[in-house]
């Protein structure tokens, strides 16, 4: 394990959990997720700092952010970009035009006010990392990573995002309100903001992402424990084998490509941890994120006000390391 690429993980989530105060574990899953060149989609009430933390990790990585801010009206060109028509030397030409997904980092604000048409457009890039238009395939850069926010309070005019897509996010993080400390902490900052003594981020460089990635590839991990992330998955799917209530609760369970996340996830936890290994509590600790998503509760589990992740907690309950 590098210490140089290591040390510069580490600054990347110290200048986020510097900008975005009393949200460290929101820092720690996007770099999880760019360790494991994932997509997130962050959900919080309004002013959690959702958008911040994304604008903080564009600035630390001195990386292209994109920003489509999503309404009922948008269209899918206006997020992959179209062909135009151009004159050249008195001919006249299709020019393709690149949209905002063709930056480093895509900010879909607000993904769940755009209807189905549009949401489609984001399901190639998001797992083939490529935009096809017009017939013509177009590749995206190397260092891409769709982050989205959504507000889970407000329904009218929100159009939920199909599963298909859904399935396509590496995880789903949950941002709750600061405490005390952390309320006192954001004041302070916006008032020395406002004041023109904003600190400047320190940058990384994005060769340290890809550096990390290939040490969080290599990171071991034994069958026993490969063995329990799958059974975890497994449960969701066949949950009357574990328990009644897990049975009633969960109509749909997580689909493979939960497993890989988790695979990816938990070797990315441990290499932060500075191990070469996974255990099982790395496991444990992304689990949440990563299915909390991929679930679909049944009639009778919303009627008893039970979350994913309560279902997912009776899961890890029920599951044991073989």
């Amino acid at each position: 394990m590098s210490s140089a690429t290591h040390a510069a993980i580490e600054q990347l989530m110290t200048e986020m959990q510097k900008s975005v105060i009393g949200q460290d574990a929101v820092a720690r899953a996007l770099t999880i997720a760019l360790l494991c060149n994932g997509n997130v989609m962050l959900e919080g009430l309004p002013g959690t700092a959702k958008t911040r933390s994304i604008k903080t990790l564009g600035r630390v990585l001195q990386a292209d952010l994109g920003r489509v801010q999503f309404t009922p009206d948008l269209l899918p060109s206006d997020v992959t970009g179209t062909e135009v028509y151009q004159e050249v030397a008195g001919k006249q030409t299709l020019t393709f035009q690149e949209g905002p997904i063709f930056n480093n980092l895509l900010l879909a604000d607000e993904i769940n006010r755009a209807p189905a048409k549009v949401q489609s457009a984001l399901l190639e890039a998001m797992e083939e990392r490529q935009v096809t238009v017009a017939g013509k395939t177009y590749p995206l850069p190397e260092l891409f990573m769709v982050l989205a926010t959504q507000n889970p309070i407000e329904q009218e005019g929100t159009y939920p995002l199909p599963e298909a897509q859904m399935d396509r996010f590496l995880m789903k993080v949950n941002i709750d309100y600061p405490d005390t400390s952390g309320e006192l902490g954001i004041v302070r900052l916006v008032h020395g903001e406002e004041q023109a003594q904003e600190a400047v981020p320190a940058s990384i460089s994005q060769q340290h992402i890809f550096e990390a990635r290939e040490q969080v590839r290599n990171i071991h991990i034994s069958e026993a424990v490969e063995q329990y992330l799958v059974d975890l998955v497994i449960a969701t799917r066949e949950p009357q084998r574990y328990s009644e209530d897990l049975q009633r609760w969960i109509q749909v369970g997580c689909s493979p490509r939960a497993s890989i996340g988790m695979h990816r996830a938990a070797r990315a936890e441990a290499w932060l941890a500075g191990k070469d290994f996974v255990d099982p509590d790395d496991v444990r600790s992304v689990m949440h994120p990563i299915l909390r998503h991929r679930l679909i509760l049944s009639y009778d589990a919303l009627a008893e006000g039970i979350t994913s992740d309560q279902a997912l907690d009776a899961v890890m309950e029920q599951v044991a390391v073989s």
